[in-house]
């Protein structure tokens, strides 16, 4: 099963990412990698992801790491798989040890006596967490996550403004206070925490609580999260979204273009405003994102910079609606 939502939106670095027409090269190469996969070309997968790779220096994302692990292991090429799990635990910090001993792609390489070394090396590298706190965010992550998928299928069902999505929603947002209570407590008792005291799935944790918080509560934390990244406590592409928030709260234009509208008339799906479309990929690339097409695609919408620059006067009045 490949590394998508706990490791990602958004996945760590193990070394940083060269910028400019390598970083585009590495991201195009990883999503072809990921389609050959989703085809269940696991061989050719593996090696697009090899591409990729090679593109940067032998330079990667945890998360593709560990996919490309997963399409080697599946294409029956151990050695191939091993490399890549063996240099995430080595020089990731990988810790999600519940994750990868239950992974089904993984499965074949149980019986290799390399197995045992790379658990090893796992358990290891949990050997500083606060397991207790560590359960606490564990929860938080599940419940807004659930409640957030929950709100999805009941929109689908019964609509945007159903008496079923408004209960919904008041119950989620009350969800999402009590979690801030918390959050709120540990940053500021112990500061923003890193994945080596409470494991990655802990850092996105505190990220979403924050990203789903109120502008107020967004705005006082962004130094916060902004350092945390510089001390290799957060990702760097979460922050990015959090920065696009703030911004957008802020009456300025989003930066990285994360954040999604809708018209309030016709339903429709637009990119927010976004400052110097041109190169939005070129920034996006640098913090680790999908290029924006890729990310759009996920609303049905096609971009079209051109355009875009075009209609954005007409999308800035769009948004204060």
């Amino acid at each position: 099963m490949r590394k998508a939502v706990i490791l990602t939106l958004f996945g760590i670095l193990i070394t940083n990412f060269s910028s400019g027409q390598d970083s585009e090269k590495y991201n195009q190469l990883v999503s072809d990698a990921e389609k050959l996969y989703e085809s269940k070309d696991y061989l050719e997968s593996g090696q697009k992801y090899a591409e990729a790779f090679a593109a940067l220096g032998n330079k990667g994302s945890l998360v593709d790491r560990y996919n490309a692990a997963c399409s080697w292991a599946i294409a029956n090429q151990p050695d191939s798989s091993f490399v890549q799990l063996l240099k995430i635990a080595e020089d990731g910090n990988y810790t999600d040890l519940k994750y990868i001993t239950s992974d089904p792609d993984l499965t074949s390489l149980h019986t290799d006596e390399r197995w045992n070394l790379l658990i090893g090396k796992i358990e290891f590298n949990r050997k500083d967490f606060d397991e207790y706190l560590m359960s606490v965010l564990d929860t938080i992550y599940q419940e807004d996550q659930g409640y957030r998928l929950r709100a999805h299928e009941i929109e689908n069902k019964f609509g945007r403004e159903s008496e079923e999505m408004k209960a919904h929603v008041k119950i989620l947002l009350e969800k999402d206070s009590m979690h801030l209570i918390i959050v709120e407590n540990i940053l500021e008792e112990r500061g923003w925490l890193g994945a080596d005291i409470i494991g990655n799935q802990g850092t996105i944790t505190l990220f979403l609580v924050i990203q789903h918080s109120n502008f107020e509560t967004q705005e006082r934390y962004l130094p916060m999260m902004r350092e945390a990244v510089k001390n290799g406590n957060a990702h760097a592409s979460h922050l990015a979204l959090l920065e696009d928030r703030v911004a957008l709260g802020k009456g300025e234009k989003q930066i990285y273009g994360s954040q999604i509208g809708q018209d309030s008339a016709t339903g429709e799906y637009y990119l927010s405003p976004l400052l110097d479309p041109d190169n939005v990929d070129k920034r996006r690339a640098e913090v680790g994102l999908d290029p924006i097409q890729d990310y759009l695609s996920n609303w049905g919408l096609t971009w079209d910079v051109e355009k875009y620059k075009t209609d954005l006067p007409e999308i800035v009045e769009k948004s204060k609606k």
